[in-house]
């Protein structure tokens, strides 16, 4: 274990880089000299390995050196002071943001609000924060064995409840998923039992099918003129399979992506081009070809999926996308924190991403890096619950950010990011309140709509305004998100609950 381990991991690193990590590799060893953790392992590996899956998403120095310190300050061995002094502001904000909320406990529900509620503002300042947040707790998931059993169950809950959920917004998978799987037997023992066991089963019985499919793929594509390509294949998340497996009712064999092949390629053209040539060679299934290239997901997901009869009584997913789309699928905003992509690429990259993304998002993108901006949602979820209680606060987690999501179009084709189950009145007060408060009339589209249409995804919708309307009680009814029922109570002088 050394600070190597880490600067492997780097990309590029300058020889600044190297020698700031280095520093703080050895500031926190000294730090957390003699400091065991409840595993009876040195405390020092805690923050090496938050050090190193920072480092394992490609984040920036900066933000790896404060993965290094996190806990420096709340083991009282160092100071801000310090901190300050020998790493500078941007270090010392980053752990002292990061710190403030581990000092919290939860005792309730109040004080578990009152650290999330921390948490949000610290990370609307930097998203880094959270990001760092993340990379901590999953680690902490990683040892929850030699936590007394009690505490278990409620640290995975809350991992399963918030981080997770958190992390899949952010278009982290690679955490996401992790920390599902790893909050699972936990919080759903019984349940963790039965899908692990089925998942062993059917990969036992799929993957050597899966892997001669492969090779006859690769062939295919070869023959066919397209040769920069690679392929693998997923092990779907027991978490995950077990939602699925709820929502088609326990039938497993109606789940087609458990092992799901997977074809990287290095533009969009060859992955519309590989779609072509698999089904010109096997015969896709009829409503499960998905092109989320053209229309990605909530989160930014892109990729094209289809499922093909395999010709020996097998059905297989394929997923296919590109280098740069399964780079944004893995790490999703933290491969764009990267201070030296940014300036290699003049934000190359973040173009043609943005214009997909939540409107909420695209603002991040487009600042400088050095800002390390936080997108729109995470800065409303720091000020909208400044006066809400415990309750009130989880309840609109659940409802209004962590919940499914959908893109829906302005008229100049700006993307508003809205729950699954929002209204055309979402969607109007998701825009301005003052055009919420002033609906006369909806056009989804191009068509005359209703107030209480429940919007799909890449829906077209335009809000018709005058200055007499104004909003009804009848609304509250037609909204889903927690802001526009606010808007709508506060038109109407109605107190909140």
């Amino acid at each position: 274990m050394s600070a190597q381990d880490i600067i492997k991991l780097v990309n590029s690193p300058t020889p600044e880089d190297k020698a700031l990590i280095e520093k703080a590799y050895n500031i926190a060893e000294e730090a957390h000299k003699g400091v065991l953790r409840k595993s009876g392992e040195p405390y020092f590996i805690h923050v090496f390995e938050t050090a190193k899956i920072l480092a394992d998403l490609k984040m920036c120095p900066v933000a790896i050196c404060a993965g290094l310190l996190h806990d420096s300050i709340e083991d009282g061995v160092l100071t801000e002071e310090k901190i300050k002094q020998e790493f500078g502001d941007e270090i010392c904000f980053l752990v002292n943001g990061v710190t403030k909320l581990g000092k919290l406990k939860y005792h309730g529900a109040e004080r578990h609000m009152e650290s999330l509620r921390k948490l949000f503002v610290a990370s609307a300042q930097d998203i880094r924060v959270i990001i760092i947040k993340l990379c901590d707790r999953l680690h902490n998931m990683r040892t929850l064995q030699y936590v007394r059993p009690d505490k278990q169950k409620r640290i995975a809950l809350e991992t399963l409840e918030i981080f997770a959920p958190l992390a899949y917004r952010l278009s982290i998978r690679k955490l996401s998923r992790e920390l599902e799987d790893l909050s699972f037997p936990y919080v759903y023992p019984e349940e963790y039992e039965k899908v692990n066991e089925l998942i062993k089963l059917k990969s036992a019985e799929t993957l050597p099918k899966l892997e001669k499919f492969m090779k006859s793929v690769k062939k295919a594509l070869a023959e066919d003129g397209l040769t920069h390509f690679h392929t693998d294949y997923r092990l779907k998340g027991l978490y995950s399979l077990s939602k699925k497996i709820v929502k088609k009712e326990g039938d497993i064999e109606k789940i087609y992506d458990i092992l799901a092949l997977r074809i990287f390629t290095d533009n969009v053209s060859d992955c519309y081009k590989a779609l072509g040539i698999i089904h010109n060679k096997w015969r896709p299934m009829p409503g499960r070809i998905k092109d989320y290239i053209a229309m990605p997901k909530a989160n930014g997901y892109q990729s094209l999926h289809t499922t093909v009869f395999t010709g020996d009584g097998s059905i297989v997913e394929v997923q296919i996308r590109t280098n740069d789309m399964h780079k944004q699928a893995e790490f999703g905003i933290a491969s764009h924190l990267s201070y030296k992509d940014l300036e290699d690429n003049e934000n190359k990259e973040m173009s043609w991403f943005s214009q997909f993304l939540p409107q909420t998002l695209t603002n991040f993108f487009q600042t400088q890096s050095k800002n390390q901006d936080a997108p729109a949602w995470m800065k409303e979820l720091a000020e909208s619950h400044k006066s809400s209680n415990g309750e009130e606060m989880m309840e609109d987690l659940k409802t209004d950010f962590f919940s499914q999501r959908i893109f829906v179009f302005t008229p100049k084709g700006d993307v508003i990011d809205l729950p699954i189950g929002s209204s055309v009145i979402d969607f109007a007060y998701a825009i301005h309140s003052d055009i919420g408060n002033h609906i006369s009339s909806i056009m989804v589209n191009n068509k005359i709509a209703a107030l209480d249409t429940e919007l799909k995804n890449g829906d077209q919708v335009e809000v018709i305004t005058k200055k007499n309307a104004k909003p009804n009680r009848k609304w509250l009814d037609y909204a889903k998100t927690t802001m526009a029922k606010r808007f709508i109570k506060s038109a109407l002088n109605i107190k909140e609950d």
